[in-house]
């Protein structure tokens, strides 16, 4: 795999390009400027970067009334916070409202690593695709970041972007114009179908690569809209190849959830769900992830004993 990077400076770059076209673009943060990396936003549009400090809720009032108000604002922090906090206001202020505002759930799932349960979201996915109305979005590299930015300010209604700070590669296939609720089929494989997401495409891609050595056809979709989640292509990877295992840095009733419910009522096959369960220890990101089986050996364990079961 090639480099890797932090989707936050996309996002930030996307951000900054948008706003010199549209001075609609605001920013709302809860003294996270830093940690959004949005510095170079409020140097160059000083009067458009509000910051209500640590107040999450209203954060995200503050957001749906610029909306009300003909704005389109980027409502960003930690998604630790701004799911947890502000669930209310994001389902009441923003969903059940229509407001076209923008969530930037920054740094989630366990990218805090060793700050602990209290900074870590593996529940946002979960959460978030429960509420009608919002779209969900987990980009997986810098490209499709940037292109999800770009989609979701030109969207008129809800949406939520989980935005990555833990390393990720380029991935090739993705560096196109985003669409909502479509999955990216990335390699081809008719023994079993890998669905990842956000920083979970990687290891993914590389577990079928070691699984390709010992004689397993493996599939891979990258899963960028947890919700709508592309239920044509999920029931197209049952039919095919007769089993599926999704992977995600959250707990596994996000893209796991999302894709079972399809599974068990389309088409019933064997399935592994590779995620977080319960509440994760304190640890360095690398270290969870090797927790959770969220590495190339974990991911492919999992697809051997899906395949095993399927009979193929």
């Amino acid at each position: 795999m090639s480099t890797l990077h932090d989707c936050r400076d996309a996002f930030a770059g996307a951000l900054i390009a948008l706003a010199d076209e549209d001075d609609r673009i605001v920013a709302v943060v809860n003294d996270s400027v830093g940690s959004s990396k949005l510095g170079e936003f409020g140097k160059r549009f000083p009067e458009r970067l509000i910051n209500v400090g640590i107040a999450e809720q209203a954060m995200v009032g503050v957001g749906a009334g610029l909306a009300a108000s003909g704005k389109v604002p980027f409502v960003s922090a930690a998604s630790c916070f701004l799911t947890a906090r502000a669930l209310e206001q994001v389902k009441i202020d923003v969903a059940y409202s229509d407001r076209h505002v923008v969530l930037c759930g920054q740094s989630p799932g366990v990218a805090y690593g060793e700050l602990g349960s209290t900074h870590h979201s593996p529940e946002d996915l979960s959460w978030l695709r429960a509420i009608p109305g919002i779209t969900v979005v987990a980009p997986t590299d810098p490209a499709q970041t940037a292109a999800a930015v770009r989609w979701a300010a030109s969207h008129d209604g809800p949406v939520y972007l989980r935005i990555s700070r833990m390393g990720v590669p380029d991935i090739p296939g993705l560096d196109v114009p985003f669409v909502p609720g479509r999955a990216t089929r990335l390699r081809e494989g008719s023994d079993v179908t890998i669905i990842a997401t956000g920083t979970t495409v990687a290891p993914s891609l590389m577990a079928a690569g070691q699984l390709a050595d010992e004689g397993i056809a493996a599939r891979v979709l990258a899963m960028s809209t947890i919700s709508p989640v592309d239920r044509e292509t999920v029931v197209e990877a049952a039919v095919e190849t007769g089993a599926i295992v999704t992977v995600e840095e959250a707990y596994v009733c996000g893209l796991g959830g999302a894709v079972a419910e399809i599974v068990v009522e389309a088409c019933p096959v064997p399935m592994r769900r590779v995620g977080l369960r319960g509440f994760a220890p304190t640890g360095s990101t690398h270290w969870l992830f090797e927790r959770a089986g969220l590495t190339e050996g974990g991911i492919a364990a999992a697809v051997r004993e899906v395949v095993a079961m399927s009979g193929r």
